[in-house]
């Protein structure tokens, strides 16, 4: 089948409230033009080499997401134009976050990256670890940072149930920072969880994002 093909079924099995991010890594602009033609606008990159070579080849109002494990010193170049980072897992990060969005004269969304997988190789923060994070406040100075949510992966697994309890901790995570922290802030409503392999059981619970590359794209 074609991408716009993968598309257009993947549309019919997702609400239209949640936002399907194309997950367009190793795939070609061609490939991103034909996602784009049918109406495609959010995609998803995980390395900042490949994001800076195809951003300014391809239309202006793609909204690019960074969805990968983001190293301090590559931030500057995904600043001047990255829409959504799903991947803030550290102090560290958030602050250089913040010195380039302020030096790209932007405020730049991101979403807490939360680890709830039983699997090491996945990062982000622990629950209690995102907790101490909020608690201890340093983000409310970080004025050209929106936190817009929350994101997070299961583990890959057979194991449904498993996967269903991941996502629905990472729900309830979502509604305990809310409540606690940003009642007031419409801006924090995102809950980015769901690939092509579990999308579905994300959707059900809760998720407002979902990553999805293989689905569209096929096999790279």
């Amino acid at each position: 089948m074609s991408v716009r093909a993968n598309i257009d079924k993947l549309r019919e099995t997702v609400p239209a409230d949640v936002k399907i991010v194309a997950v367009s890594k190793f795939h070609s602009n061609d490939e991103i033009l034909e996602a784009y033609n049918d109406g495609q606008r959010l995609f998803g990159e995980s390395r900042v080499q490949e994001l800076t070579v195809k951003q300014p080849m391809l239309p202006d109002d793609i909204e690019w997401h960074f969805v990968g494990s983001l190293q301090r010193n590559k931030v500057k170049f995904i600043a001047p134009f990255v829409h959504l980072i799903h991947s803030l897992d550290s102090e560290r990060l958030m602050l250089e976050i913040e010195k380039q969005a302020v030096a790209s004269n932007r405020k730049i969304s991101c979403l807490l990256q939360l680890h709830v997988a039983d699997e090491e190789t996945k990062s982000g923060f622990l629950p209690d670890e995102c907790r101490q994070f909020l608690a201890e406040g340093r983000w409310r100075s970080c004025t050209n940072i929106q936190i817009a949510g929350v994101m997070g992966m299961a583990t890959y697994t057979d194991d449904l149930e498993q996967v269903r309890s991941e996502f629905r901790l990472i729900k309830s995570l979502f509604d305990e920072f809310k409540s606690q922290y940003f009642s007031n802030d419409d801006n924090f409503k995102e809950i980015s969880m769901g690939m092509s392999g579990d999308y579905p059981i994300a959707v059900e619970e809760g998720a407002t994002i979902i990553r999805v590359g293989t689905l569209i794209f096929g096999e790279r």
